[in-house]
């Protein structure tokens, strides 16, 4: 029954008007396994199911003098039944409903999101696979490093996507629990039976145990994972914010005609997408701590997470399908520029090669240090003065006694660098 919940935009799965239909369905199914129990007239029963109906801005002039959202929709609902509507509710408290019904939202905004990560992962996919053998230059501290190839970072990102796939799925299963156990959840005045049978119909596990509530460590580890979600579109974001500077330039959004950077910069080409994940997954994980504080409340229930949650489980659930959206769209359109990827491994003139050198010597006997020594005098001249790394080092005596010009030519084979991609890739792929 839970895909009944699940509509086609996330927003329309908050709208009152959803929330008070699953509320509605929630006293419905009790009412079901009451009748089968014999505690209330099957015929009052199938008159609620005809007659039931409830009208959000009559429910919201009733709360308005009420000041209790449940009573003001029981009290709508009744005024539809008539008198069989003493059948509603009976046995159950507030946060039977209100909290079987969230779990509802949750999961059924939990499948949307599952959707939105499978298909980003896939493109994330096809991408690696695309630029597996694009040569940039690694950056460690933001300096030069090593070569790598852009395939690599897109598979990172792609195998990072998967782990939050499988925390996704088991946030899914946590937060799929739903409670009918009366105002302290000893089922005092409702019978187990009425629980199980309100779940199945839901799509939902009975919570082993509740209070009156049921225990806020499952929405916590639903929104902490949203925001590790959330954190892993914030990384991509800030990368390509990165290779988009100019001075950089080796990747950038696309940049649709029509479209304009600055209202008063013609030229500006900005990464308007990325910069907006960065901000929205600030939103998102501040969410998350809100939902950590919720966790501790008075005794048996307070109301304190109340207000937090009709903020936060809107507010996060859309943001993430939003954000894997764009990011999805983002990465699909992506601008790649693999001769401002070589011209930037070329830049410093052959220093990324510096541990080759470094390995090379000591192969040949040098000691670590001494070949540090010797490597890093050179390489601080070719920065120094922008010379050639590779003449500097031919140049060397005592570089050159050690190390034949084939064998230092072959510490600057790039194809020798990145000669493990392909079982990179088989080991992240394979699966």
């Amino acid at each position: 029954m839970i895909d009944r919940y699940t509509l086609p935009e996330m927003g329309s799965l908050w709208e009152p008007e959803n929330k008070f239909q699953i509320w509605l369905d929630i006293e419905i199914a009790a009412c079901e396994a009451l009748a089968r129990q014999g505690s209330i007239p099957k015929s009052a029963v199938a008159q609620i199911k005809r007659k039931a109906n409830f009208k959000v801005s009559r429910i919201d002039a009733i709360e308005r003098k009420v000041k209790h959202d449940v009573i003001a929709f029981l009290t709508c609902v009744a005024e539809y039944v008539g008198p069989s509507s003493r059948y509603i509710h009976q046995g159950l408290t507030s946060s039977d409903v209100v909290d079987t019904a969230f779990a509802v939202q949750l999961t059924a905004a939990a499948d949307l999101i599952l959707a939105s990560l499978k298909k980003f992962h896939g493109v994330l996919r096809k991408q690696a696979r695309k630029h597996k053998n694009t040569a940039m230059i690694g950056r460690s501290h933001g300096i030069h490093a090593e070569p790598t190839t852009f395939g690599l970072k897109l598979a990172i990102w792609y195998e990072e996507t998967g782990r939050n796939i499988k925390r996704w799925e088991r946030a899914r299963e946590t937060i799929a629990v739903g409670q009918i156990s009366g105002a302290v959840g000893t089922f005092a005045s409702v019978d187990p039976a009425v629980e199980a049978h309100v779940c199945k119909k839901l799509g939902l596990k009975p919570a082993p145990v509740s209070s009156q509530v049921i225990q806020r460590d499952r929405h916590a580890e639903y929104f902490t994972t949203l925001a590790v979600i959330a954190g892993s579109l914030d990384k991509i974001a800030v990368e390509i914010r990165h290779l988009q500077r100019t001075e950089v330039l080796e990747a950038e959004e696309f940049f649709s005609k029509g479209q304009k950077g600055s209202s008063a910069m013609p030229h500006k080409r900005n990464p308007v997408v990325s910069e907006q994940m960065s901000g929205l997954a600030r939103v998102v994980r501040g969410n998350a701590m809100a939902a950590m504080e919720n966790m501790p409340l008075w005794h048996e229930r307070d109301i304190s997470h109340s207000s937090v949650e009709r903020v936060i489980g809107p507010d996060s659930t859309i943001l993430i399908h939003y954000m894997l959206d764009r990011t999805t769209r983002l990465i699909e359109n992506l601008v790649v520029y693999p001769k401002n990827m070589k011209r930037n491994l070329e830049q410093t003139r052959g220093l990324v090669f510096s541990q080759n050198v470094l390995l090379a010597l000591t192969q040949k006997g040098v000691l670590r240090e001494d070949a540090y020594r010797m490597v890093q005098r050179n390489a601080m001249q070719a920065w120094e003065e922008g010379a050639d790394f590779r003449e500097l080092l031919e140049a060397d005596k005592d570089v050159a006694k050690r190390l034949s010009p084939k064998e230092l030519q072959a510490a600057f084979d790039i194809k020798n660098q990145l000669r493990n991609v392909d079982k990179i890739f088989n080991r992240v792929f394979k699966k």
